[in-house]
């Protein structure tokens, strides 16, 4: 685990492409996470080099990150049970 860690420092300093493992820890997400995101459209951009060799570059990263900066949460909402609600036989 720890090897991973390393080499996504050094791939900072060397090349701008991250993989998979690389990028789920620099965001702070699990892998398995990030490859949901990428299947729903909803993560970092992505290239893919060969057939299955999935890379992010690093400026993606930053800005998809930056894009999501929040000053506070949002409010959740609460939403009371209804008086009028009666259970179904």
């Amino acid at each position: 685990m720890e090897d991973e860690f390393e080499r996504a420092a050094a791939a900072r300093k060397g090349s701008p492409f991250l993989n998979s493992a690389q990028t789920a820890h620099y965001l702070g997400l699990s892998e398995r996470t990030l490859e949901d995101m990428r299947e729903n459209g909803e993560g970092p951009p992505f290239r893919r080099h060969g057939r299955r060799n999935v890379r992010y570059h690093i400026a993606d990263l930053e800005a998809w990150s930056a894009a999501r900066k929040r000053e506070k949460s949002s409010p959740t909402t609460h939403v009371a049970p209804s008086d009028n609600a009666t259970p179904r036989s």
